[in-house]
């Protein structure tokens, strides 16, 4: 009898869940992630869904975008005679235009998760890089529509094409974009909290970055003397290396392809260290 009780008070005691403190900056729970894994994929929903919700044209806007700024950038440069690196410039601008979108969505977006999702981080608790890892997925189906967009593009200018072994490499160059995105992104939304002015150098800068990165200009439009400055952006061996895959032209080399993936670690890594010391207490300061 006495072993019976002591079974029954065992089962009473063995908990669903235990909220424990964190312990680590760097403390980044992937079972507990997978556990919420039904709440990601619900906003994943709401950010892919709701992105166009009540307008006229809807999921056709995913199209739209990346077609009318094409548009607009082939005409540009038609008549300011920007060479393309001897590519159609409908493809050379749609490609550079798809993932630099996939990498400024997953900034713009994620670099507002503390202040956009205030409301409901303080009342219910659940892996708070559920919010901004949800962001990335949707940013992902987005560049997804927009890639199938450039398939008709490149069937249409086969002779100009010439796919490589790079192609290999998309999922890396996918994934290198989305650490840089998120990692831009944990870092300035650890920061808003703050100072909320940087909100606005975010969307200020991302309209500048395309300038200082080979979005609607080849890397060997830029002087010799100038490209290995051009070098440190990050992006920039990136786009270079998505073209390249995909179209067989583009300036790049391994190692600034290789200095593109450390530093992408390195800022995904500070800005998980920012994130889970502002989760503390954003409360408070929000």
């Amino acid at each position: 009898m006495g072993n019976l009780n002591t079974e029954v008070a065992d089962n009473e005691n063995k908990w669903t869940k235990v909220i424990e403190p964190t312990e680590s900056l760097f403390r980044f729970n992937f079972r507990e992630l997978w556990h919420y894994r039904d709440l990601i994929v619900l906003f994943v929903n709401r950010d892919f869904v709701a992105a166009y919700k009540q307008t006229i044209l809807g999921f056709l806007w995913h199209f739209i975008q990346p077609l009318f700024t094409t548009a607009v950038f082939v005409l540009v440069g038609y008549f300011a005679k920007i060479p393309t690196d001897g590519l159609p410039r409908t493809l050379f601008y749609l490609t550079g235009i798809i993932i630099w979108n996939y990498f400024a969505s997953c900034l713009t977006k994620t670099s507002n998760t503390f202040v956009g999702n205030a409301a409901i981080f303080g009342k219910v608790y659940f892996p708070r890089l559920a919010v901004p890892i949800s962001v990335i997925i949707s940013n992902l189906m987005s560049f997804i529509i927009q890639f199938l967009v450039l398939i008709p593009f490149m069937i249409w200018y086969r002779t100009d094409v010439h796919p490589n072994i790079y192609l290999l490499c998309l999922p890396v160059i996918i994934l290198v974009i989305a650490m840089m995105g998120l990692g831009f992104g944990l870092i300035v939304s650890s920061l808003t909290i703050k100072y909320r002015d940087l909100v606005y150098f975010v969307a200020f800068g991302v309209q500048l970055g395309m300038y200082v990165t080979p979005v609607i200009y080849p890397m060997s439009l830029v002087p010799a003397k100038f490209r290995y400055i051009m070098s440190f952006n990050p992006i920039s061996p990136v786009m270079e290396v998505f073209r390249f895959s995909l179209l067989g032209r583009g300036t790049f080399s391994e190692y600034t392809l290789a200095y593109s993936v450390i530093f992408s670690i390195v800022v995904l890594l500070i800005g998980i260290l920012l994130f889970n010391k502002v989760e503390r207490n954003f409360m408070d300061t929000v």
